[in-house]
């Protein structure tokens, strides 16, 4: 047992000094200080190679910054705070494409102009996320306003009305669900009851509901965790069925315990374990070369996403907290084990060199991907996930120790 507690205090320690790292790096290059909001397409060395700003980014680095302001004592400090404040004043001001409607751009300008709308609730919920945690670290209640306000109106857009969405109903499509959507609707339930008994009582139903409609995910006996199944919760057919996303279905799986953690419900933590954590894992594991594959298919087959075999940072970092979560929860060394499996792999194959975000060296490049879809020449990471996945990790690990 003291070793075991000497181990995860080296795994404390080296997380934090990485999550230092990387915060001094994005609070010196992200930042727009002439129009607000952040930069996230960055070099190694900071340099900005696309002004773009991604309105999921924007509420993502909005949250980050406040939440580590909020939870950890040595973050506590002005510069972030101002920062997380200019970030959410130029969602405010430029995030919905159409004001007084909800609507939220997917990408703006550097200037806040909108460039393309998405079909879809994501940029809306980090925009969510955003305006809650700006309540909590300010007690300004407009910004509880603009998240509780949206917060309904993607209620209504998942489970009465998609038509403000702006999907075309097309006679040929066929009615299914992402995993994606009941899990981004769990997690704002989480956000916004947190410590708060109002808002936790009125999405209560609505985050067993999500929870129902992840766990129809799970398919063929128990035996696989499938990305999109039908409404009624039954497996698809062709590639869209077939189609799985280990690192998502881990996510996911720590969502859940989040969620049985707060229900009180022993049984369901157990389910999830089983089926969110360790089957995943084991499915998607390489054992030739270690790492999380980015998509398989169920049944074995080549899967139509050409990066299929990448090793992206994001899957790896979704492990991590997954087995530390479930070791907290369970207190089941094998899932410790397996969290010192990916993370000596993960931190092992990542360097950062000088910068304040992850990379490889060329030569590594086809096994894991920075922060996105693929590397660039330089090692930068595509647009899509940046700041992202590496402060959430890197913020959630030493809590959890």
């Amino acid at each position: 047992m003291e070793k075991e507690r000497e181990t995860l205090q080296a795994w404390k320690e080296r997380v934090g000094q990485e999550l230092d790292r990387v915060m001094a790096f994005w609070l010196e290059h992200s930042h727009d200080r002439e129009h607000g909001g952040f930069f996230t397409c960055l070099g190694r060395d900071g340099r900005v190679y696309d002004d773009l700003k991604y309105v999921w980014l924007q509420g993502r680095q909005v949250w980050m910054y406040c939440r580590l302001y909020r939870k950890l004592e040595r973050f506590h400090r002005p510069e972030l705070l101002d920062a997380a404040k200019a970030g959410g004043e130029f969602l405010l001001r430029h995030a919905r494409v159409a004001p007084p409607e909800k609507k939220c751009a997917f990408v703006l300008t550097r200037d806040g102009r909108p460039v393309k709308v998405q079909r879809s609730i994501f940029s809306e919920c980090f925009y969510t996320m955003a305006m809650n945690e700006l309540w909590r670290v300010t007690a300004e209640a407009r910004y509880q306003s603009e998240a509780v306000e949206m917060m309904d109106q993607i209620v209504h857009w998942v489970r009465e009305d998609p038509s403000g969405l702006g999907r075309p109903q097309l006679p040929g499509a066929v009615a299914s669900e992402s995993m994606a959507v009941p899990m981004m609707l769990l997690c704002l339930v989480e956000q916004l009851g947190e410590e708060d008994e109002e808002l936790a009582g009125r999405y209560a139903q609505l985050g067993h509901w999500c929870a129902r409609r992840i766990l129809q995910h799970v398919q063929r006996d128990g035996q696989a965790v499938l990305e999109n199944v039908s409404e009624d919760g039954e497996e698809l057919s062709g590639c869209l069925g077939r189609h799985q996303n280990p690192g998502h279905a881990l996510e996911a799986g720590w969502f859940l315990l989040r969620h049985s953690s707060r229900s009180g419900d022993a049984k369901l933590r157990a389910h999830v374990i089983d089926t969110f954590l360790l089957l995943p894992f084991r499915s998607g594991w390489d054992a030739d070369h270690g790492g999380l594959f980015y998509f398989q298919d169920a049944d074995g087959l080549c899967p139509t996403q050409l990066e299929w075999a990448m090793k992206l940072w994001w899957p790896h970092s979704e492990a991590m907290i997954a087995f530390l979560m479930g070791y907290s929860e369970s207190g089941d060394p094998a899932l410790l084990r397996l969290f010192y499996q990916v993370a000596e792999y993960t931190f092992r194959q990542v360097r950062g060199g000088g910068s304040g975000q992850p990379f490889l060296p060329r030569r590594a490049r086809a096994r894991l991907g920075g922060g996105g879809r693929k590397l660039g020449r330089d090692g930068e990471a595509h647009p899509v996930h940046l700041f992202h996945h590496p402060p959430p990790l890197l913020g959630v690990v030493p809590l959890q120790v």
